[in-house]
């Protein structure tokens, strides 16, 4: 049985709208910023903060460990209170060296015309020239978004939430807004819920249907697929091109309060909801 449409103005049932206002809802947004100054105002910093940072345990847990003898500093160990260290000290505890890097979570709503790449060497614009002075840290992009297409772009340095975030057996949800170069045929709406079979096998969607109030050139889809420029593909196998393609929502997080080209800090309920995100099977 085909689903009834959950994004139609006139559905009778219950359901989650599908409108131009879906990148307006969403989780707390967070206090936006152009800049975020570093919590060190040097080199060095704490031994207790600096094992907090590394996610460990809290500073003051940290300062239990640190005089009970279990950490080491550069293979010695060290039980005075305030030792300081940097960055290129090796700190370690219970066998594993720490990175005492705080883990940034940022957020982008990427314009047109960017690449995603830490650099080009062709001179093309990329997303690091608009997040690039936003912390000291050394941020990444996680996952990809074409030249063309906009919205939702998450950068942080934490490894291990990268590798849940993009990995397929997590299933992290995305939903895409998309305009296409002439009306979408309805027949083609039952063809994509069913699955396309692309070159590289298979392609499944959770749902699609027209924008409200947007004319039936206007898409909105959801999936978890992470394949390569997989929504402009899918389009392109039914005969469409796609003139706009928007991410509106990423693992969560929606577009609320964040213009275009602009970035903000996730406050500590986005982030730790993103990890919720990143664990689910």
């Amino acid at each position: 049985m085909v689903e009834k449409n959950r994004f139609r103005k006139n559905s009778s049932a219950p359901k989650k709208r599908f409108n131009k206002r879906e990148e307006q809802k969403g989780f707390t947004s967070g206090k936006k910023a152009d800049k975020q100054e570093s919590n060190d105002s040097s080199d060095l910093q704490r031994l207790n903060k600096y094992i907090s940072n590394s996610g460990v345990c809290s500073r003051r847990e940290a300062d239990t460990l640190i005089s009970d003898g279990k950490v080491k500093v550069n293979g010695k160990v060290v039980k005075e209170m305030g030792t300081k260290v940097s960055f290129r000290d090796k700190i370690e505890y219970g066998g594993k060296v720490l990175s005492g890097e705080r883990k940034v979570y940022l957020l982008l709503n990427k314009p047109k015309d960017h690449i995603t790449t830490m650099e080009d060497t062709h001179g093309r614009k990329t997303v690091m020239n608009l997040v690039g002075n936003a912390c000291q840290e050394r941020i990444y992009p996680v996952g990809r978004l074409d030249r063309n297409t906009t919205g939702l772009l998450l950068f942080t340095n934490d490894g291990a939430l990268t590798e849940n975030l993009t990995h397929p057996r997590y299933q992290v949800k995305k939903t895409y807004h998309a305009t296409l170069d002439k009306a979408f045929d309805d027949k083609h709406l039952e063809e994509m819920r069913e699955g396309l079979e692309l070159e590289d096998g298979k392609a499944f969607v959770d749902v699609v249907e027209y924008i409200d109030n947007g004319g039936k050139k206007e898409v909105g889809i959801e999936l978890h697929s992470g394949k390569n420029r997989i929504v402009r593909r899918m389009f392109e196998h039914l005969g469409y091109e796609v003139v706009k393609l928007d991410r509106i929502y990423y693992a969560g997080l929606t577009k609320k309060d964040l213009p275009r080209g602009r970035w903000r800090f996730l406050n500590r309920k986005e982030a730790g909801m993103l990890m919720m995100a990143s664990k689910k099977k």
